[in-house]
């Protein structure tokens, strides 16, 4: 008789240590870990599906997963690591424990650009995406317009999860928006008598006009006096900007001819006085600084120099520029750029 309970205890010792096996040691078969985007409203058979290459045994995991009632895994953007069991498994897919994802976006001059490539590193659409950022309603309660609302997005990386909606996307960078403008921006922007929006749609300029970081500073200082003494801005990147509305985004144009000057756009900034009606690039945050931090002087004109390429020559008067700029046509003429 003893030796009969004895047997049954230790057949129900390595049953229970068979079950204890199969729900915390190790079902993933990888030497490293692996990342899977498993997007959301779908169902146990696709998740299994899903798991399917990494799993040394799917029977231990279905049944642990029907135990658990895991009939609607969440999705989301998950790290498969080595080592996992089905019990961590299982809790990652019914809690929707996913990873992170770092959003990226740099330079987008438009709504549209800027949904397309939001929806390359997140679960939402181009159109659904689109459809949140131009919203007239959350756009007019926030104090933008179709025209600024690019402002809103400052470039960087961002933390966030792949399956976040485009309304709490747009309002995360909102709320970076507002840090981003704190007192001291604020009260530079005021001094300048600008409001936010106009001093990145300055910065859009400045941005288009050099790569140089170091010389931003003066280039906002030129179209900043320009401002001031109600002069024409005069800068070619809003022409270009004005003929890609009419062309086509994708269009590339390197040089505004005299005739394109004509163009009948808000955007012409050689017709118009003033700032144009918003950003006509994403600005990074140099550029934004710099017009909040202008170098003081007395230059109205600069051209891009053809002594130090990327940099520009600076001029107070109009005589010394046309010089300049002759330079400048002559070498960009020398090289064939017509358009």
């Amino acid at each position: 008789m003893k030796k009969i309970i004895f047997i049954g205890l230790v057949i129900i010792v390595a049953l229970g240590g068979y079950g204890y096996a199969k729900i915390f040691k190790s079902n993933v078969n990888l030497k490293e870990n692996k990342v899977l985007y498993f997007p959301s409203n779908n169902s146990l058979e696709t998740l299994k599906d899903s798991l399917k290459p990494y799993l040394k045994d799917m029977t231990s995991f279905e049944l642990l997963a029907s135990k658990k009632n895991l009939t609607k895994p969440k999705g989301g953007r998950y790290v498969i690591k080595k080592g996992m069991s089905n019990n961590a498994l299982v809790n990652m897919f019914r809690a929707g424990l996913q990873s992170p994802v770092k959003v990226t976006f740099n330079n987008q001059a438009t709504l549209k650009a800027l949904a397309k490539r939001i929806s390359e590193q997140l679960e939402a659409s181009e159109s659904e995406l689109y459809k949140a950022f131009s919203d007239e309603a959350f756009l007019t309660k926030n104090g933008f317009n179709k025209n600024t609302a690019i402002a809103m997005y400052l470039p960087d990386s961002y933390a966030m999860y792949w399956t976040v909606s485009p309304e709490k996307f747009r309002t995360k960078m909102l709320a970076n928006y507002k840090r981003f403008w704190n007192k001291n921006r604020l009260k530079k922007a005021k001094k300048l008598g600008l409001k936010p929006t106009e001093v990145v749609a300055l910065a859009a300029i400045v941005n288009a006009e050099t790569v140089k970081k170091s010389e931003r500073p003066r280039v906002a200082g030129v179209y900043l006096n320009r401002l001031r003494k109600k002069w024409p801005l005069e800068a070619d990147p809003t022409i270009i900007y004005a003929l890609k509305q009419q062309i086509g985004e994708d269009v590339i144009i390197k040089r505004a001819l005299n005739k394109d000057k004509l163009i009948d756009s808000p955007y012409n900034t050689y017709k118009n006085t003033g700032l144009p009606p918003g950003p006509i690039n994403m600005p990074d945050i140099s550029s934004i600084d710099a017009v909040l931090n202008p170098e003081k002087h007395e230059y109205m004109f600069f051209v891009a120099s053809v002594k130090r390429m990327g940099y520009h020559e600076f001029s107070k008067t109009l005589a010394q520029h046309n010089r300049y700029a002759r330079k400048y046509h002559d070498y960009i003429n020398k090289l064939g750029i017509r358009r």
